[in-house]
């Protein structure tokens, strides 16, 4: 028999029932017919757009969370990359053949992950029972006694299931004020550094479990010299920022018996084997020789540092990479390279929540980063820092931690 021919995008537009797609970032990728048609918005009205954006919060209801639920929700599916069902749900919409007038409306909506060949959350399947019809019967006029105790016992269960999720809401924003707390006392500010300022950042993900284990270090190395580091634990929550934690101890006392920086991954690499949860830990280490003016560098399967030279240049210190840190199942001699810079350079680490992006190439992080750094070069570190996070992180937040080390030579 032969295999029929299954044109899937028309498949998914004639689904019966309102279902969309977006992206990580809440945005509109697709939507189908019946979706288009029960919202009274066009495709064109939809895709590219922010979520919130085409469908605004009623501004006339003081009360209404419909907005808030939708997008923890979500925003729970990307960072869990597990389904996530909401309890009843009443969101107004504006009519679109009345501006300023607001359609009473009450959704039964599932939020579930769809993912990527890597395993990561590429958008999510918003699909939307639309239940204001039977609402309305059973509590609009000539309804009996019957109809009534319905109602009621409809909205106590819908009530019910909004109490469990709230709790377990609850539960998840303490484990993650935990983990932000744990990290905060791990990656304190960092120390003087003599003439060279410095300055250091850490923008946790946004979604109540999503903290992850992104780390920083400057250490002080005999001779006068300096050692910065950013590193990433693969994970969420507490259990990443507790390998978080260890990592980072055990490659600051490392930077400061190692010849150089590929030694002080050897160590780390080594330790890293019989701490659980630091398999794949990215790392990048630099030790800066302010006799010689050179950075000597190594790094684990992370993002390469920038250095920002006088004129506007920026290299990226790409010539020493090598696999994550257990990755290889036997040891071996990791590569370092260096590299000169003169005085008023700025050197750049930070890990890859600043510069990826799940729909998109990492060349193009790369590239906004080289932009952004030419352009505020001239600013004190604490400022470009700033500008920095101000021009690559999404207004909306992101789903991946990001630490920031900006030094100026």
């Amino acid at each position: 028999m032969r295999k029929p021919q299954i044109d899937y995008a028309a498949v998914f537009r004639a689904l019966p029932g309102m279902v969309a797609l977006l992206t990580p970032d809440l945005v509109y990728a697709d939507a189908n017919d019946d979706f288009v048609r029960l919202t009274g918005r066009s495709r064109e009205e939809l895709v590219g757009r922010y979520i919130f954006d085409v469908f605004p919060e009623n501004p006339n209801d003081p009360a209404a969370a419909g907005m808030r639920e939708t997008e923890a929700s979500m925003l729970r599916t990307v960072a869990t990359g597990e389904r996530d069902t909401m309890a009843l749900l009443r969101y107004d919409i504006e009519d679109p053949d009345r501006p300023g007038h607001w359609q009473e409306h009450f959704w039964s909506p599932v939020n579930a992950p769809v993912l990527g060949l890597d395993g990561q959350v590429e958008l999510i399947a918003h699909r939307v029972e639309e239940v204001t019809e039977l609402i309305r019967a059973f509590g609009g006029p000539g309804g009996d006694s019957r109809d009534r105790a319905l109602e009621a016992e409809l909205y106590t269960r819908a009530r019910e299931l909004q109490e469990v999720n709230e709790r377990l809401r609850a539960a998840h924003a303490r484990e993650r004020e935990v983990a932000l707390a744990l990290q905060a006392a791990m990656l304190p500010p960092p120390g003087p550094t003599g003439a060279h300022d410095a300055a250091v950042r850490y923008q946790p993900a946004v979604g109540t479990l999503n903290v992850c284990g992104d780390w920083y270090d400057l250490v002080d190395l005999p001779g006068g010299g300096l050692a910065v580091a950013v590193g990433d634990v693969v994970g969420h929550g507490l259990a990443a920022a507790c390998a978080m934690g260890q990592l980072r101890s055990a490659l600051s006392g490392a930077t400061r018996v190692a010849g150089g920086p590929a030694q002080a991954l050897e160590a780390l690499d080594l330790y890293a084997r019989s701490v659980e949860g630091a398999e794949s830990t990215t790392v990048v280490t630099t030790f800066i020789d302010w006799d010689s003016h050179t950075v000597t560098y190594s790094c684990a399967g992370h993002p390469p540092p920038a250095l920002v030279h006088a004129d506007g240049t920026v290299a990226f210190l790409d010539q020493a990479t090598d696999p994550p840190l257990g990755a290889r199942p036997e040891r071996q001699p990791r590569p370092q390279a260096r590299t000169p810079f003169a005085e008023g350079a700025v050197l750049v680490l930070y890990t890859d929540g600043l510069i990826e992006r799940r729909d998109e190439d990492i060349d193009a992080g790369l590239a906004r980063l080289a932009d952004s750094l030419a352009h505020h070069r001239h600013a004190a570190p604490e400022a470009l820092a700033d500008a920095l996070l101000a021009d690559l992180l999404p207004s909306t937040g992101t789903t991946d931690d990001t630490a920031l080390i900006v030094l100026r030579l």
